[in-house]
């Protein structure tokens, strides 16, 4: 039995090729009742529309490209949400990509995207891709960058400020009465981390007496955070820090289990009695966590929704000017950042 066709359908439904394709693609265009008698015969007729032959008429796909850096990392999934939610309004997908940190997936991702033909493309950043977005572009496929600001403004980009996150970060540890704070994250080839350790070695130098020891990760992961914790646990107490600052809150979480595991450690390392810990990004999991985790807001679906938004304007307007969107984070302050002054009185 062969496949049916437009013309089938057409046929079936008693109208032109035409208004099953206005159906298809253009419903407003064509009355309630031809529609319902048209979705009839599609689905008596089990019609399948061909989108490759679609993609070769109209130049692209109904499918926006996501380049995340980590899918592990639930700020990555709320801006896929975000994204989803807005392209869905305007009939289009998105299409979710794990660079995983590596330039090589991230190559992979873009040559796959642009051989799908998508619509446009989202991307956080690992490697220097403006020369190939710009391709991409002269191609007719746009793209915003997400999550990273654009150098010169070549594309429009939605981001925060991660500087002055943390600086909020820093400051919020500085104020509790902490002095010795130590900075986990990295790679540093990563300008998010490197960002908020700017902002928050700026607080510092602000305070007399107060450091700020960097401690870097090869990924922002549970597992390189727990490391990292373990290190801090192995030490004398006298060198230990009073204060972590992790660059997100997966490092976070990990360097919390660290710290309140402790190994084969009989001293115990209270948080915050002893070492306050300060997060980013504000996951979902920070207010859960045994000791709710202070952090660092930062509005991921809303980061998303306006990629999408901006996205469907250079599309429609390939001239359009370039939108640089920085949203302005939050500090959200709980549990492992408690003031030291509150537990002295106790």
């Amino acid at each position: 039995m062969s496949t049916p066709s437009v013309h089938d359908v057409a046929k079936s439904a008693g109208v032109s090729v035409g208004t099953v394709s206005n159906v298809l693609n253009h419903p407003h265009k064509v009355s309630p009742s031809t529609v319902e008698r048209v979705q009839s015969a599609i689905e008596t007729l089990g019609f399948i529309r061909n989108d490759a032959a679609r993609q070769l008429r109209v130049g692209h796909s109904q499918t926006i490209g996501l380049v995340v850096l980590d899918v592990r990392n639930p700020f990555f999934t709320d801006i896929a949400r975000g994204a989803e939610d807005k392209a869905a309004e305007g009939g289009l997908t998105v299409t979710l990509g794990n660079s995983d940190e590596s330039i090589e997936r991230e190559a992979k991702y873009l040559d796959l995207f642009e051989q799908q033909r998508v619509y446009g493309m989202l991307i956080s950043p690992y490697g220097d891709i403006t020369d190939r977005l710009e391709s991409m572009r002269k191609r007719g496929i746009p793209a915003v960058l997400v999550d990273r600001e654009s150098p010169n403004s070549t594309f429009s980009s939605v981001s925060v400020d991660d500087i002055v996150g943390g600086k909020l970060a820093a400051t919020h540890l500085l104020e509790t009465g902490r002095r010795r704070i130590a900075f986990v994250g990295g790679p540093m080839a990563i300008r998010q981390v490197s960002d908020r350790l700017t902002g928050a070695s700026g607080a510092v130098r602000n305070v007399p007496g107060a450091s700020i020891e960097v401690i870097e990760l090869d990924a922002l992961s549970v597992i390189a955070g727990r490391a990292a914790g373990a290190d801090i646990v192995a030490r004398a107490p006298e060198d230990r820090p009073d204060a972590i600052f992790a660059a997100n809150d997966l490092v976070a979480m990990g360097v919390l289990q660290a710290l309140l595991m402790n190994g084969s450690s009989t001293a115990v390392i209270r948080v915050p009695e002893d070492i306050a810990l300060m997060g980013y990004d504000d996951i979902d999991f920070a207010s859960a966590a045994v000791v709710p985790l202070s952090s660092i807001s930062q509005p991921s679906a809303q980061m998303g929704q306006t990629a999408v938004e901006i996205l469907l304007e250079e599309a429609a307007n390939p001239d359009a000017d370039r939108r640089q969107v920085v949203f302005a984070p939050k500090l959200v302050i709980r549990d492992s950042t408690a003031p030291r002054t509150e537990h002295l009185q106790k």
